[in-house]
């Protein structure tokens, strides 16, 4: 299975400092926070006139979940995956896809092609600082992977799939998955010179993301050689984290530091090395 997000293009709301201006009068702090809000509107409308983004990125995870529930087979459980069924092992697996294709892939492409494109200098030149974008696509991007985790963790239960056992557990590795997860995104974006190149080196990462993840083939079936090399991967652990939350186990300390390092690395050399022209 291969997905690929497509590229969306700059749009009309980033062509006009109307458009993120605030009125006269207002705080620096209240003109930052209505500039971010304006970006995440216009962000968001973009995202939504794109079905096919909005598809796989909200509802691929989710259609992909229920139909693989719907095959008796796999719904019982297996020997070799500790007494779980294949549809309890792509639980967790499904509910971090969509940040792996919005970070991974998502993320790359549209900075690099906002870049290619004169937007983040445009936006450079007026009151609206080009890191403000980052205050309206991160959040916009992590709530729409939320939506889409939300909602194959409660269609679980209809599939014969026990909810997370450990719930704050669970919520601390999808977070730390989130951060790492975009902050290897905004890496990736930082170093890429054109939105070809955006769409070229987010597909390189997020398809081996997907392999050492289990998307092709769950890691309880895989060789162990390939798990031990996915634990190092941001997909990995955050699956085998993900997993032993859903299970009822605290996820291992190896797998949070993972993606902890991850997010921190990553990011530091995304804020480093990130050209906005």
């Amino acid at each position: 299975m291969t997905v690929r997000l497509p590229a969306r293009t700059a749009s009309a709301p980033y062509r006009s400092r109307a458009a993120t201006t605030a009125p006269e009068g207002t705080t620096t702090v209240n003109r930052t926070a209505h500039a971010v809000r304006r970006l995440a509107v216009a962000e968001t409308r973009l995202f939504l006139r794109d079905p096919l983004t909005a598809f796989f990125s909200l509802l691929f995870p989710v259609v992909l979940f229920g139909v693989l529930g719907s095959v008796p087979a796999l719904r019982e459980p297996s020997p070799d995956a500790h007494g779980l069924s294949t549809v309890e092992l792509y639980a967790p697996i499904l509910a971090v896809l969509a940040l792996m294709m919005l970070g991974l892939n998502g993320l790359p492409s549209l900075l690099a092609t906002y870049r290619e494109r004169g937007v983040l200098r445009r936006m450079s030149a007026s009151p609206v600082r080009p890191v403000l974008l980052f205050g309206a696509l991160l959040p916009l991007y992590l709530g729409i992977a939320t939506v889409s985790m939300l909602l194959v963790t409660a269609l679980a239960p209809v599939l014969g799939v026990g909810l997370p056992r450990q719930p704050l557990g669970f919520a601390l590795a999808y977070l730390l998955a989130a951060a790492a997860m975009l902050s290897v995104g905004l890496l990736l974006a930082s170093v890429v010179p054109s939105a070809k190149a955006g769409n070229a080196a987010g597909a390189l990462a997020l398809f081996p993301m997907m392999f050492f993840a289990g998307v092709w083939l769950p890691r309880a079936f895989a060789p162990e050689v390939v798990n031990r090399i996915g634990d190092l991967t941001p997909g990995g652990a955050a699956v085998q984290a993900l997993q032993d939350s859903w299970d009822g186990r605290f996820p291992h300390l190896v797998s949070l530091l993972t993606l902890a390092a991850y997010a921190l690395l990553a990011g530091a050399a995304a804020a480093r090395l990130f050209r906005w022209e």
